[in-house]
């Protein structure tokens, strides 16, 4: 039998420059899904927020639902009634981990819904077949600032430490960039002096992101393993890059595979670096769907949220 239940689930902003596919932060920007159990089989499925934009869509192309009804089949549940509100504020395929959010939170949903405790290692597994990388679902997960790194036997996540005094800005155009089309943009090999200098800037972004390093930051935040590539396929994006480094920000990068950017500054600049960022967007790329916001660390993750 099936409980009616919600969860509520973090975005997340992943690669913070050089911590490409291997760190990610979840972000206060939510996904709520409910359900709510009725007589027979039929699922149907509310979308609200920013997920209007995909009313009608089938629920077979809804990466939510296929999660929450696998993860429900996987446990011997076959016929699932009622229904399924998704409300959300997280931009979708704007680099904060839209896709992710659905299936950690399809997957935790179908746990909730049968009453049993959400298993971090069975939705991260099931993250992983579908994503193929875990640096957008394990903060969506986990919460905070999260490290992904693949060992002998597959990805093992891992918290990472990170510094109070940061904010953090997510500005994005009125046009989507979808991941398979950032991803085809990149390079198929890069040479072992280029892999060495990415590792230095890993172990810069890491430890700035612990302590707070401005100047630490600025080298965490500079990539060529993958922001060279996509940051073209952003309107605006050099020009939105500057104005927020001119604003103040410590730094200014591409947030997940774009289209939106992330900057990292100092609380007292962050509108600030927000409204430059925002602005130099509406000129570029035109002011349609400019998408801007002051976002703070998500630290609880993924939780069950008690029914009103």
């Amino acid at each position: 039998m099936l409980h009616a239940a919600r969860v509520r689930v973090p975005a997340s902003t992943s690669n913070l420059g050089a911590g490409f596919d291997c760190i990610g932060l979840a972000l206060d920007r939510h996904l709520t899904a409910t359900f709510r159990p009725a007589p027979g089989d039929a699922l149907v499925v509310e979308r609200e927020g920013t997920l209007r934009v995909l009313a009608g869509r089938p629920s077979t192309d809804d990466l939510f639902v296929v999660a929450f009804l696998g993860a429900l089949s996987d446990a011997g549940v076959r016929d699932v009634g009622g229904t399924l509100t998704l409300d959300s504020e997280i931009p979708v395929a704007r680099g904060l981990g839209s896709s992710a959010v659905a299936v950690v939170g399809g997957s935790a949903l179908a746990a909730a819904v049968r009453g049993v405790a959400i298993d971090p290692s069975e939705v991260l597994a099931r993250a992983a077949v579908a994503e193929g990388h875990l640096d957008n679902a394990a903060p969506a997960l986990l919460g905070g600032l999260v490290a992904v790194a693949q060992g002998a036997d597959g990805p093992v996540t891992f918290a990472l430490p990170l510094a109070p005094g940061l904010a953090f800005v997510f500005v994005a155009p009125g046009v989507e960039l979808p991941t398979p089309k950032a991803r085809a943009a990149l390079p198929t090999t890069v040479t072992h002096a280029e892999a060495t200098r990415a590792l230095g800037r890993v172990a810069a972004l890491v430890r700035a992101l612990e302590t707070g390093d401005p100047a630490l930051l600025a080298v965490g935040l500079s990539d060529t393993l993958h922001v060279p590539y996509r940051l073209p396929l952003i309107p605006g994006g050099a020009a939105v890059v500057d104005a927020g480094r001119r604003a103040g920000a410590y730094g200014v990068t591409v947030s997940g595979a774009g289209s939106g950017l992330l900057a990292i500054t100092s609380p007292e600049r962050a509108e600030s670096v927000a409204a430059a960022m925002a602005a130099t967007f509406a000129i570029e790329a035109g002011p349609d769907g400019v998408v801007s916001f002051v976002a703070r660390p998500d630290r609880d993750g993924t939780v069950v949220v008690a029914l009103a």
